[in-house]
């Protein structure tokens, strides 16, 4: 067999161009990584470039330093999923320069590059990936044809170099634009991709099936968005904003956990106490099926249903931002008819944990008596809250949480935020055997003036309760509202999005931002199946099945493969640029009618010229015969200048 050519080595500015091209390419990919992994893979990428600039890196720390990404992505992202793949992805290129230095090398490192910018939108869609994508692929495609014109021998030394190079690039993007344009817009939508998906083996930032008193801290402080919400005639007051999630039922001493046995059963019969309130509801994706839903939920659509606790579910798991239209209004009675197995579930206690509230709770019982009208359990309700408003802190500044948490809240720390409030208090209401439940979800929410819609963000997170009423049914109690506001101490409640401090003036760029955001949302990622047809309409095109739309997509798609062999067919066939350039310049004359002939040399030619046009004929005498001369002998700068010069004349 013969041997392979060896490829020439990457001189240093074709190397910054391809270490430029795979920078931007592994940057969008290391902003979806957890923020230890993405700053940690950034510094390692630029080591190693550095460190590898003259030689390629040893093999065996090539080989520790792969052991060390692959040990870190497993300590940061256990398990399988989308995101560890696209982590070690991530390290790996970052590692890619220590064995690159010849042309070949470049070339397979741009193209390995061009997996994390697609890598990116297995994990975000948003625009700002977009963008990062967009710039990564413009680079990659001008470092690849730079690593060509260097393979063939032929440099610009100047700046044209990267301006031609760029029309060059743009010229390949518009030949492929039309068959993009054709596809998104009138590929037909399918209500799922055609593969599925691994789930992430991280957690997206969201509510949990499981609740600790302490461990809402973390999404308290997350200022990114849950949801955006359009209502459509009245708003309810931003205090009225119960954005329902998890209703937990389950508690074991220290957590709370939801009832899964009952997302199957169908919704307890609710009587509204008015009209309620239509809203378009945009969720960010979580990776599950739990939706949230103001309180309390009346109409949903059909891929969606509402559980026995009037909790929300779609029927596959929300991926990508997904867009609900839904009623809700206030209960005047809520499931009147508790089922006894409901109700033993609404009282159970763990008897070994919160000795002193159970005694309390019982104590509270003996005196209020029982009464069928649920007058009693009311009373018993409104002392506790009688309690909290005279007594209890809110603060964010909280230990742990102990083997009896609730004893040590109530009766010693008498400070917490909204976890520990509803969990005392249900633990509480349950001891005096008034049926209570934990819900989670969010509360309030921030109107964007620009737009007119309300963005619920993760700090918005909240829990409070539920107690069941004869006649009424379950009944929301906020405990953590019932707080003096004197004894506020801190709060995220009351946070503006964009505002730093006492310092607003970044608020009108949130807003513009968030705003832009939601256009995006509903522009790209919004466009279903309803949304296609609805852009057909215009056309005079009505309701079109899956087979019409399959044809109007080939059709256009046939066209558009058209065009870009139209233009490959017209475009330049000859590899050797300054061919390309002599071409070029004979088409220039060829217009004026004088061009030259197959048969004629260029010294005739440029005679021929000269006896209608001297002056130009005689330039054109010169560059025939130094045309003449790159053809048998030249240096590659020499032949680089011949075809800066033959692009520059005109007849």
């Amino acid at each position: 067999m013969a041997e392979r050519t060896p490829s020439p080595p990457m001189q240093p500015a074709a190397r910054r161009h391809v270490l430029l091209a795979t920078a931007t390419c592994l940057l969008p990919l290391l902003l979806q990584l957890p923020p230890e992994l993405g700053l940690g893979f950034g510094i390692a990428a630029v080591l190693v470039a550095a460190a590898s600039w003259r030689r390629p890196l040893h093999a065996v720390f090539r080989i520790l330093l792969g052991i060390g990404v692959l040990l870190a992505v497993v300590a940061v992202s256990p398990g399988i999923g989308r995101d560890t793949a696209c982590a070690l992805l991530a390290g790996m290129l970052a590692l890619k320069p220590s064995e690159t230095i010849s042309l070949r090398d470049g070339r397979s490192l741009v193209g390995f590059a061009l997996f994390a910018p697609f890598a990116t939108f297995l994990l975000d869609q948003g625009p700002l990936s977009l963008v990062l994508a967009l710039a990564a692929v413009l680079l990659a495609l001008l470092a690849l044809q730079g690593l060509a014109r260097d393979e063939a021998g032929v440099r610009k030394a100047d700046g044209r170099r990267w301006w031609s190079a760029s029309t060059g690039v743009l010229r390949l993007l518009a030949l492929g634009l039309p068959l993009a344009l054709a596809a998104f817009w009138l590929f037909p939508r399918l209500p799922s991709p055609l593969w599925g998906l691994p789930e992430r083996a991280l957690a997206k930032p969201g509510l949990s099936d499981t609740m600790t008193p302490g461990g809402f801290l973390e999404l308290m402080n997350d200022d990114s968005p849950a949801a955006r919400v359009q209502f459509f005639g009245a708003e309810p007051r931003q205090q009225d904003m119960y954005w329902r999630g998890p209703v937990l039922w389950e508690f074991d001493g220290q957590t709370w956990t939801q009832a899964h046995w009952l997302q199957p059963a169908p919704a307890a019969a609710m009587r509204p106490s008015g009209p309620g309130w239509d809203y378009q509801l945009d969720l960010e994706p979580t990776e599950s099926r739990q939706m949230i839903v103001l309180d309390l939920p009346t109409v949903v659509p059909e891929n969606a249903h509402v559980s026995i606790d009037f909790s929300t579910w779609s029927d596959t798991p929300l991926n990508n931002v997904s867009r609900w239209r839904m009623r809700s209004a206030p209960p005047a009675a809520a499931e009147p008819d508790l089922h006894p197995m409901l109700r033993d579930r609404a009282l159970r206690l763990p008897r070994d944990f919160n000795p002193r509230t159970l005694a309390l709770g019982r104590q509270w019982r003996r005196e209020a008596g029982r009464d069928a009208t649920g007058v009693a359990d009311a009373r018993i309700a409104d002392r506790a809250l009688a309690w909290i408003a005279r007594e209890f802190a809110y603060t964010l500044d909280v230990p742990l949480a102990g083997g009896n948490e609730v004893d040590d809240f109530l009766f010693e720390r008498k400070q917490g935020y909204c976890e520990h409030f509803s969990s005392a208090f249900v633990v509480l209401m349950r001891a005096a055997g008034v049926p209570a439940r934990v819900v989670t979800g969010y509360a309030g929410g921030y109107r964007n003036p620009i737009g007119g819609y309300w963005l619920v963000l993760n700090s918005d997170a909240h829990a409070w309760a539920e107690v069941w009423l004869p006649r009424r049914g379950w009944v929301r109690v906020d405990p953590t509202a019932a707080v003096a506001p004197e004894r506020v101490y801190d709060t995220l409640a009351d946070r503006q999005p964009g505002r730093i401090g006492a310092f607003d003036g970044l608020v009108p760029m949130f807003n513009a931002g968030d705003w832009l955001r939601r256009g995006w949302n509903d522009f790209v990622l919004g466009f279903n199946a309803q949304r296609q047809q609805d852009l057909l309409k215009p056309f005079g095109l009505g309701k079109l099945e899956g087979r019409h739309l399959i044809l109007l997509f080939s059709l256009l798609a046939g066209l558009a493969l058209a065009w870009m062999a139209w233009l490959i067919a017209r475009g330049e066939r000859e590899r050797d640029p300054l061919l390309r350039a002599w071409h070029r310049l004979d088409a220039r004359y060829r217009r004026l009618g004088r061009g030259r002939a197959q048969h004629e040399p260029a010294q005739a030619w440029a005679e021929r010229v000269a006896a209608d046009q001297p002056r130009a004929g005689e330039h054109l005498a010169v560059l025939g015969r130094r045309f003449s001369d790159a053809r048998y002998a030249a240096s590659a700068e020499a032949r680089e200048r011949l075809i800066r010069d033959l692009d520059r004349h005109r007849p």
